[in-house]
């Protein structure tokens, strides 16, 4: 029996095109803007906390880059979902990407429980809740500007 050919308009060389009004230099979040080594992370974690909000903290340091690079830290004891942990990196990620940081080194860490197992794992109400927590721990960077010891 022969198989349909398929109908697919996936063109596996073409990139994917942006959405309206995001150019494609907004629309990146490449590897040298993430945080990845893990004595990257404790050298920001040796920091006192720069700003905290109900479920997370931020620890920010500058660095001798031209750019911001991000790190994101979400505990299973605290978000004992992937769904909700894959959630908030997410989340995380797209407003760093969007926003206009001085070169810091940036670590996003769930300090208090999202949410739980009985509860579901990903609403719009948590991600707002979420993504609103995030823009504030960012935005404090932004228009305060200050130096990190």
């Amino acid at each position: 029996m022969q198989k349909a050919a398929s109908v697919w308009p996936y063109k596996p060389d073409a990139a994917p095109a942006a959405p309206a009004g995001v150019t494609a230099n907004q629309q990146a979040y490449t590897r040298a803007q993430r945080i990845l080594k893990a004595d990257e992370f404790s050298s920001a974690f040796r920091f006192r906390p720069v700003f905290k909000t109900r479920n997370f903290t931020l620890y920010a340091r500058h660095n001798d880059m031209s750019q911001a690079r991000l790190g994101v830290v979400a505990a299973k004891r605290l978000a004992p979902r992937a769904v909700t942990r894959n959630l908030i990196k997410r989340v995380a990620r797209e407003v760093f990407r969007q926003s206009d940081l001085p070169a810091l080194d940036c670590i996003i860490r769930l300090s208090g429980p999202v949410n739980t197992k009985a509860e579901p794992a990903a609403t719009a109400v948590l991600k707002k809740q979420v993504r609103l927590q995030i823009v504030a721990l960012l935005a404090s960077q932004r228009a305060t500007g200050e130096k990190s010891p």
